[in-house]
């Protein structure tokens, strides 16, 4: 089964509680964020959320544009 290619537009309080849902579920594929914040804080934040905790996986950036 092919994944599903999601791009999420803002990455806030709902944009990290949505890749938190993809990331965990089959069939779906987080392919682009796009925010305005440099990718190093965006994953800091990520990684410590204050309502959701420590996201446990590695977080690797890549920029391609």
């Amino acid at each position: 089964m092919m994944a599903i290619n999601i791009a999420i537009n803002g990455f806030g309080r709902i944009g990290r509680l949505a890749f938190r849902q993809l990331f965990d579920t089959d069939g779906y594929r987080v392919a682009a964020i796009n925010d305005l914040t440099s990718p190093q804080m965006l994953a800091h934040l990520l990684k410590h959320d204050t309502r959701k905790g420590v996201m446990m996986p590695r977080l690797v950036i890549v920029r391609t544009a």
